[in-house]
């Protein structure tokens, strides 16, 4: 069975109201659903990522954004065994560097893949958990290592 495409990525965040903000205000992600599971006393949201069509042939991949009483953090950044990062492609990384800048979030400097040429810069989401801008145009979208 060949894979279509991703599916989702699975968040673990320590304040649920701040990552939902985050990841549909900031990023904009679509919201979906919501679930609270009273027996884990934990939510469970549902954000669709914003994919152009011209950009993927699958539907586009989603967020599934946990909350965990008393989860422990991530142990570095980030360079932890397991998920490195999670990398998103924008059109023009400028524009979206300085849009991350006035809703304060501290970005790192934009650097230069050796690879492929191509532009990007790190920040962190509420919890820390290291998120890439990769700089990239429907016609040169090329993996980053």
């Amino acid at each position: 069975m060949p894979i279509l495409g991703l599916h989702h990525i699975a968040i673990i965040c320590s304040d649920y109201h701040a990552s939902r903000r985050f990841y549909t205000d900031i990023l904009g992600c679509r919201f979906l659903r919501e679930t609270y599971r009273a027996d884990r006393d934990s939510y469970k949201c549902d954000l669709l990522l914003p994919t152009p069509h011209s950009l993927s042939p699958t539907p586009s991949p989603q967020i599934e954004l946990f909350s965990f009483p008393a989860a422990p953090p991530r142990p570095s950044y980030p360079e932890a065994r397991g998920l490195r990062h999670l990398a998103l492609a924008v059109s023009d990384l400028d524009a979206e560097v300085l849009r991350l800048q006035a809703a304060g979030i501290v970005v790192e400097p934009i650097r230069l893949d050796d690879e492929t040429g191509q532009r990007f810069t790190f920040f962190p989401d509420p919890d820390g958990l290291p998120i890439e801008f990769y700089e990239a145009s429907p016609n040169s979208l090329t993996p980053h290592p």
